[in-house]
């Protein structure tokens, strides 16, 4: 919502502005699906050559999500520290080997579905049991798995700016496509030369619509998508992060609620539960 509602601000007030300065908009939406063709369609083509198919389909995976609100928020932080906090729970109870059935089988497990929301992410699920099975079987001490923890993160990280470095491209070369289609428009101008200065006018400013069209595009409508989806990474790794932080406390020693404590920290302050408020959902779920 916040995304229709800050394209309605940008494009709205530049066409609002240029119309109550007595522009013509009709030059403008003359000129605009020819334009539009020329310009989009040599981004689209440039966008193909420059990115991997799987940035691609990432890329236009990710474009939908755009439109919703981040799903990192405090809610969720508050049901993975809570899932955290059980899976601890079991094992410093009963024993490592108490949680081996749930670690390889979590969409069997009782655990796991009693917390739909991270409990169902694949993603969530995959790191934790893997690190949770190294913690089982023994063989990794803290600093190796945190080790693997680091790599994992950072490849994670790498593939979630594919998109965004792709559109950050694309809204760099967006202007320069608008000037190609603006000098193809005096170039047909220069070819009509004999025409009356009426005639003229209009096809050189239907000409400079072109490079109009590729710089709002450019800084009204991709780079502060390229933005939005950087910011929406960022929030991805915490996630990684506070599960990382909770298992290393826990390998250290430290008991199930004081190892939460330490995934909490590493959120950030918008989304991070307070101390007395985690506590008591965390006990509420049990």
């Amino acid at each position: 919502m916040l995304v229709i509602l800050g394209y309605l601000i940008t494009f709205g007030c530049v066409f609002g502005v240029f119309v109550a300065h007595g522009g013509n908009i009709g030059v403008l939406l003359e000129a605009l699906p020819y334009e539009m063709i020329t310009i989009g369609g040599a981004a689209l083509g440039s966008f193909i050559v420059t990115n991997q198919p799987k940035v691609l389909k990432a890329t236009f995976a990710t474009l939908p999500q755009v439109l919703k609100g981040s799903k990192y928020t405090k809610a969720r932080y508050m049901e993975l520290m809570a899932m955290l906090y059980e899976i601890l729970q079991k094992a410093r109870k009963e024993g490592l080997m108490a949680i081996e059935q749930d670690v390889e089988e979590p969409e069997k497990s009782e655990l796991f579905k009693k917390f739909p929301t991270v409990g169902s992410d694949p993603h969530v699920v995959e790191f934790t049991t893997d690190y949770l099975r190294m913690m089982v079987s023994g063989n990794l001490n803290a600093h190796e798995i945190e080790s693997l923890m680091d790599s994992e993160i950072e490849t994670h990280h790498q593939e979630a700016h594919g998109p965004v470095m792709a559109l950050t491209r694309l809204a760099g070369a967006l202007p320069a496509f608008g000037i190609v289609a603006a000098v193809l428009g005096v170039v047909n101008t220069m070819g009509s030369v004999g025409q009356p200065p009426a005639v003229l006018g209009a096809m050189i400013a239907s000409a400079l619509v072109g490079t109009f069209l590729g710089i709002l595009l450019a800084y009204g409508a991709v780079e502060p998508l390229a933005g939005l989806l950087e910011q929406r990474a960022e929030d991805a790794v915490k996630e990684f992060l506070c599960i990382k932080s909770t298992l290393l406390a826990s390998m250290q020693g430290y008991n199930p609620a004081t190892a939460i404590e330490f995934g909490r920290k590493v959120l950030f302050s918008t989304e991070r539960p307070g101390f007395a408020e985690l506590e008591a959902h965390v006990k509420g779920k049990k």
